[in-house]
């Protein structure tokens, strides 16, 4: 039984488009197919939005048909024939952080030169490579491309590299503090408690001044009425007083106490008396 043939990088991409627009692709693995005449086809500048992008043995000979891709910043290229041009890198990729070029045909520093111009690049892997052969390999790619903090998963301290979880783990909490600083710039959401707080106390605090304000005012009335009582019965004891007068004065001149009174207050009842007593 005769086994199945590979399929291309043309069809691969078909297949892995899944009805997918090439715009709204961010991820793209092409590994294990083969490719046309060692070259890149397929792949074209539609494709604007991949971020990463995989093509593990492939029979790649050439990247001089890799398309524009600004957003790429994970280029997988292991166990392929790549043996030079990565000049192209820099011109199509120019923000790729991690390059993996293990297992090509990569054999002196000149080659590698190249990648001077990926300023952001910051892992290299050159596994496999007979390049890794040279002596004092890594000093020599470390000063070569001082942009890079990680060479074949190590750097220059033997600090092992943190795995891509680990990395995107670190770029979403990086994302989580920019928002957290955003929001204490554009003001804590529990400002609005400390103004309703505010209020509350501010509300209590009037409460309290209308409850004294009610008291002395209750406590003036009582006073008021203690006085008015206290009037009234000054007011008794005068009448009191007057007609005990009004009574020593009748009994001088031998007139009952109302008929004193009743002079007083100038009544007919007093004329009668008085007529009384004349006669």
């Amino acid at each position: 039984m005769e086994e199945e043939e590979a399929m291309d990088l043309k069809q691969k991409i078909n297949l892995e488009l899944r009805n997918r627009a090439p715009e709204e692709v961010t991820e793209l693995v092409l590994d294990n197919c083969h490719s046309v005449n060692g070259e890149i086809e397929g792949l074209n500048d539609t494709f604007k939005e991949l971020e990463f992008l995989s093509m593990v043995n492939v029979a790649l000979t050439s990247l001089a048909r890799l398309p524009s891709l600004s957003k790429l910043r994970k280029l997988e290229l292991s166990d392929n024939i790549i043996s030079g041009g990565l000049e192209v890198l820099a011109e199509k990729c120019p923000n790729l952080t991690y390059l993996n070029l293990s297992g090509n045909k990569i054999k002196d520093l000149s080659t590698v030169e190249a990648l001077q111009n990926l300023k952001s690049l910051k892992s290299l892997d050159l596994f496999k490579c007979e390049i890794t052969n040279l002596q004092d390999y890594r000093e020599s790619i470390f000063e070569l491309l001082q942009q890079i903090t990680y060479l074949d998963g190590f750097d220059q301290e033997d600090n092992e590299a943190p795995d891509s979880e680990e990395e995107e783990d670190d770029e979403e909490d990086d994302n989580d503090e920019d928002e957290d600083e955003e929001e204490d710039e554009a003001g804590p959401p529990g400002g609005y408690e400390e103004e309703e707080e505010d209020e509350d106390e501010a509300g209590s605090d009037l409460e309290g001044e209308e409850e004294e304000v009610g008291l002395s005012y209750l406590m003036k009335e009582e006073i008021q009425d203690d006085d008015d009582d206290d009037d009234y019965v000054e007011e008794g004891d005068e009448e009191e007083e007057e007609e005990e007068e009004i009574k020593a004065a009748g009994g001088e001149r031998g007139c009952p106490a109302l008929s004193a009174r009743a002079f007083l207050t100038g009544s007919s009842d007093w004329s009668r008396n008085a007529a009384f007593l004349v006669t």
